[in-house]
């Protein structure tokens, strides 16, 4: 890395007020509180109401993070923000956060990779860093999924909820922040997780709509099976590109998905659960967002310390996949 580091010098979630609970869910639709509970670890949801948007939940997140890492908007050079859901098609949403938040003139730019969007995009923004090009990098996730759910669809409904997470990079000549990263796909999986129309292939014709097709289908067996090999692969790779071993991670945080897949991904790595972090009961999958809100908590609950590293993984459709290993300190 040449003596150019980009530690994490601030961060912050925003969530929406709005929880659905799996007994909510179940006034509804055919399933229940223990369905749902054994199937997915998951007991409630946040959803978004009447003028909460992608770019108002990033907003919320990323000034905390400028808070936490006691800057000011004009110190940001480059605006990045991981979503597949954002405000509208063009332009990025990154725009709208950039100007939200009174960064002038910094460079912004939307990053989709589905749920693997924000380790992705920390090792597109570490990069930038290290290169010289950038100083000081907000990094955003936010997505809001349930405007792609079918609400009757039991399968994909109860999985999903909305929110944001953000990080500070900064430019540091100590070791600190991402020392290693593996970023993946699997294109010929593109269909396992996918909304169909709504694009340039099937533009949202009235017909589509009517059929259904706007919202994600998801073959949900072998998404599973992909998201534990290439968690817990890539996972693997990270550490020994770090020249670490399994042992000199003190906490893992996954994307938070499926206790099940979590519990599988912990098992492959050998890893016990204590040190992996779960919040995935409070918030469901909240898609690129996951991953930046339960870093945020282990923080808050004291599970990370200086000098600690952390083991970031993640999987989402298309199909993608990374992982990273972090030195926290700042």
């Amino acid at each position: 890395m040449m003596g150019r580091y980009a530690a994490i010098t601030g961060w912050g979630m925003a969530l929406p007020e709005r929880v659905i609970t799996n007994a909510e869910l179940a006034r509804n639709i055919d399933t229940s509180d223990e369905w749902i509970r054994t199937r997915t670890g998951i007991a409630e949801r946040r959803v978004v109401g009447p003028g909460e948007y992608t770019s108002t939940l990033a907003t919320a997140a990323g000034l905390r993070a400028l808070q936490c890492a006691e800057i000011t908007p004009s110190k940001v050079d480059l605006v990045i923000l991981a979503t597949c859901t954002p405000d509208r098609p063009f332009p990025a949403t990154a725009c709208t956060v950039q100007s939200n938040l009174g960064i002038s003139y910094a460079g912004a730019f939307d990053l989709n990779a589905a749920c693997s969007g924000f380790v992705y995009a920390l090792s597109v923004a570490t990069s930038m860093i290290q290169s010289g090009a950038h100083h000081t990098v907000l990094l955003v996730a936010a997505d809001i999924f349930t405007h792609l759910i079918n609400w009757q669809d039991r399968n994909t409904c109860v999985l999903f909820g909305d929110g944001a997470g953000a990080v500070v990079l900064q430019a540091s000549d100590k070791p600190l922040g991402l020392i290693s990263s593996k970023i993946g796909a699997w294109g010929n999986g593109e269909d396992l997780m996918a909304a169909e129309a709504g694009g340039t292939r099937l533009p949202a014709t009235p017909e589509l709509l009517r059929q259904g097709r706007q919202y994600v289908a998801m073959n949900g067996r072998e998404i599973f099976k992909h998201a534990v090999r290439w968690m817990s692969d890539s996972s693997q790779q990270v550490i020994a590109a770090a020249n670490l071993t399994i042992d000199d991670i003190q906490l893992i945080v996954p994307h938070q998905a499926n206790m099940r897949i979590i519990e599988a991904t912990a098992k492959r790595l050998e890893l016990p659960l204590e040190r992996v972090f779960v919040n995935l009961e409070r918030y469901g999958n909240t898609s690129a967002a996951s991953v930046p809100i339960a870093l945020c908590e282990a923080v808050e609950q004291g599970r990370l310390h200086e000098g600690d590293h952390v083991l970031l993984t993640a999987f989402g459709g298309g199909l993608t996949w990374a992982s990273s290993v972090v030195r926290w300190g700042q």
